[in-house]
């Protein structure tokens, strides 16, 4: 749907972005990932027209992007913004009129939207009525009200509580099911795991990890292992030998451990399933896949290293 390609970007001597290229297919969660400053936000701002790129293009459905194609676009930007004079619907209403819809349609959809959020005697509430939290969610309304074909959530999550983080993320989901080409930039990696299908991790501007959530967790693995059994500590650590390193271990009731290994000259699962069998009672091995926080944090020090 949206192909980004070769795009830069400089405020004077300062490089905000340098041949950021991605796609982003209909039906898919694509995550913007990075440190303060990476340029995630000069990013979203040039989907957006609000910026011009330096350098690259922007095509949306195979045209070079234009003006027009921005009605099928719907933006909530991190730094929340509303008239807040207005009521909920007022604001609704408005905002679905400069997207092209009649006033008569805004309200049936806004309505929609305040009866599935169960929200819907807030309509005639002034948004300085509201708390930051009601603000937001409203925001998330608006940002979704025209139908847009590509949604661009830049932090979605933040400032809600985890029943409202909840919610967004099912709402997301199912925005994603219904075809919908969604962007998020968050520095929420629970999330990241939770709902993301692509993604990419940008630092000073420069693209450094991109592609499928899973396949960015496989890149960091360690070869860490967890297993949990019950038996004798010490036969445990006598059976692994020099196979493999443990890096950390914790008691459990009844006699029972759970152990975190790293290979060593082992290669791989079967051959640690080998070493402990008739030794202790394994009740169960897994691989440590690493956490998309550890992947944030692991390939900006690669880079830094580099």
């Amino acid at each position: 749907m949206l192909e980004v390609s070769g795009i830069s970007k400089s405020y004077l001597n300062t490089v905000a972005l340098k041949n950021v290229s991605l796609d982003i297919q209909s039906g898919e969660i694509y995550t913007l990932l990075g440190p303060n400053g990476a340029g995630k936000s000069t990013l979203i701002r040039i989907l957006n027209q609000i910026l011009v790129a330096d350098e690259g293009w922007i095509k949306w459905n195979k045209d070079l992007f234009r003006e027009n194609h921005l009605k099928s676009i719907g933006y909530l930007p991190e730094e929340r913004g509303l008239y807040r004079s207005m009521t909920v619907e007022q604001h609704g209403v408005f905002l679905a009129r400069l997207r092209g819809f009649s006033a008569k349609e805004a309200k049936k959809m806004l309505q929609l939207w305040l009866d599935k959020f169960e929200i819907s005697e807030w309509k005639n509430k002034r948004i300085e009525e509201l708390s930051k939290g009601m603000a937001q969610k409203v925001q998330f309304i608006f940002t979704v009200l025209h139908q847009p074909k590509l949604i661009i959530l830049d932090e979605p999550f933040s400032g809600f509580d985890p029943l409202n983080v909840e919610l967004m993320k099912s709402e997301i989901l199912q925005l994603k099911e219904e075809g919908r080409a969604i962007l998020i930039s968050t520095h929420n990696m629970n999330s990241v795991e939770e709902i993301g299908d692509r993604g990419m991790l940008l630092n000073n501007g420069k693209t450094i990890l991109e592609g499928s959530i899973t396949e960015m967790r496989e890149h960091f693995k360690t070869g860490e292992y967890k297993v949990r059994f019950s038996g004798n500590m010490i036969a445990f650590v006598n059976a692994l030998w020099t196979g493999f390193e443990i890096v950390e271990q914790r008691s459990l009731p009844n006699n029972r451990y759970e152990v975190s290994v790293k290979l060593r000259n082992a290669t791989g699962i079967n051959d640690l399933m080998q070493t402990l069998i008739g030794h202790v009672d394994i009740e169960a091995v897994e691989e440590k896949i690493p956490s998309m926080h550890d992947v944030f944090v692991n390939a900006l020090q690669t880079q830094i290293k580099h």
